[in-house]
């Protein structure tokens, strides 16, 4: 029986074990933490939203430039597809208001733990604590609890994540072996981040409050969501799709009030106010939350008073910045296996058997379901390859 490898036991791993072991072949599984999928485990705490429901050449336009590529393997395990493999896994599943697919539980584990058994049944051997420290002439070195360990496998899928949540066991090390192997890498950058702003004292009360209802405007990208004011700035899903914009340096602006036409919000700013302030007014008329009026106040002092330019203010408000959030405060980060390295399997190029799948790729996803769906695709992908790889090269299950 030929013999696969899967070193990372995330989504895109696991996903690439099971086709491998429906493929007839005996699979290892090598995962450097003690238990498989933290970070899964760890975006399930927030509800797992596990794909977006909803048109596929829509779906697909969210990956913006890495949708070519990605287009196969979405066609192939798209939204739908993600539903039935979860129900086939025994979870009831439920689309939100927004079209977000989620379990009906709201949690990653009971899915997890059938999955694990799911595979267990199948025959896949999972070995924890085992870290990738070595790579020669086709042979995978590990320090496990054992000690060293030298695998020779027919066919290996590396799924080792980005570079974001190191505790978890995205810790991106392994470009170091891909360096010393002279595989090009793409350098990390964060992605689905948190953006840093310089508040004045006069913020901090305001910390932990949200910015709710807005449009988000960076570059030629836009959002409508909420985000909230943090000690370190701004967060939240608001702003987290806009991130491949505010990366580049991009200014972040904000539409307070994206439900009125600039008509109609100027026609409002133009009644009179008799002897109340600007700021009453304001507070009044628009029924602006104090955290909302702190953020203008904050940016935007003095106020002009004249109805027109106020009103390009508050559907306008730029919001200077420092960049984004730390690499490993990131939901995920860009960067990685460049795609130029890749055959559209996803085979290296330059290593014949070796196949990637999953964050450790360069592309770049917003979060709301698309990223956790493309990990799935991208290891269900490798997998199905990497197992046509192996009968392709006269290796036949006995």
């Amino acid at each position: 029986m030929s013999k696969a490898l899967i070193i990372g036991g995330g989504p895109a791993g696991l996903m690439a074990a099971e086709m491998l072991l429906d493929g007839g072949h005996q699979v290892v599984l090598a995962e450097a933490k003690p238990t498989l999928a933290r970070k899964f485990l760890m975006a399930g705490k927030s509800g797992l939203n596990l794909s977006k429901m909803e048109v596929f050449e829509q779906f697909l336009a969210a990956y913006r430039a890495d949708a070519e590529p990605l287009r196969p393997m979405l066609q192939a395990f798209g939204p739908e597809d993600a539903r039935a493999w979860a129900e086939a896994l025994g979870q009831e599943m439920f689309t939100g208001s927004t079209g977000r697919l989620f379990p009906k539980v709201m949690k990653a584990s009971p899915l997890l733990r059938a999955w694990i058994t799911r595979l267990s049944n199948k025959g896949l051997e999972i070995n924890l604590r085992w870290r990738w420290t070595d790579w020669q002439d086709g042979a995978f070195h590990f320090d496990t609890p054992d000690g060293s360990q030298v695998l020779t496998p027919d066919v290996t899928i590396l799924a080792l994540g980005g570079a974001s949540w190191a505790r978890l066991g995205s810790d991106g090390t392994w470009t170091r072996q891909f360096v010393r192997n002279g595989l090009k890498i793409t350098p990390f950058a964060p992605s689905n981040a948190g953006l840093l702003v310089d508040w004045s004292p006069y913020m901090a009360k305001h910390f932990g409050s949200p910015i709710k209802n807005a449009l988000f405007r960076s570059g030629d990208m836009e959002n409508r969501g909420e985000a909230v004011i943090s000690s370190k700035g701004l967060e939240g899903g608001g702003i987290y799709p806009l991130s491949p914009a505010l990366r580049s340096g991009s200014t972040l602006h904000i539409d307070l009030f994206p439900h009125l036409s600039t008509a109609e919000l100027q026609k409002r700013l133009e009644k009179p106010r008799g002897k109340q302030s600007l700021s009453n007014v304001l507070r009044k008329t628009l029924k602006i939350p104090p955290a909302t009026w702190a953020l203008i106040s904050e940016v935007a002092r003095p106020l002009p008073s004249a109805p027109s330019e106020l009103t390009d203010l508050l559907k306008n408000l730029p919001l200077p910045h420092q960049g984004l959030r730390h690499l490993d405060e990131a939901i995920s980060t860009t960067g990685g296996v460049p795609w130029a390295s890749l055959t559209p399997e996803l085979m290296l190029k330059d290593r014949p058997g070796l196949f990637c799948a999953g964050e450790m790729v360069d592309w770049d996803a917003p979060t709301g379901g698309y990223l956790l769906t493309a990990c799935l695709a991208m290891g269900r992908w490798a997998g199905l390859h990497a197992s046509q790889f192996l009968y392709n090269h006269g290796e036949t299950v006995e």
